[in-house]
């Protein structure tokens, strides 16, 4: 399976946390904590995997890596 980067946050519009993967456009769900939203957004990913391969899409490669600082 393809190691996508998945970057979780709090929306206040939604009052949920929002977990998204950069690489799948759209791809993304909702979950009363950031542990939810993730497993949700596993299940989605898995979706928009089979449905790309089902149209015969090509299956984008992960390129997002977000640059992360170190605190000191």
């Amino acid at each position: 399976m393809h190691r996508y980067t998945i970057i979780v946050f709090w929306s206040d519009e939604d009052a949920a946390w929002v977990a998204d993967v950069p690489d799948l456009k759209s791809c993304s769900a909702f979950g009363k904590s950031p542990e939810e939203a993730v497993a949700e957004v596993r299940i989605a990913m898995n979706a928009w995997l089979a449905a790309a391969r089902d149209a015969g899409l090509p299956i984008p490669k992960p390129l997002y890596h977000p640059h992360i600082e170190a605190a000191e």
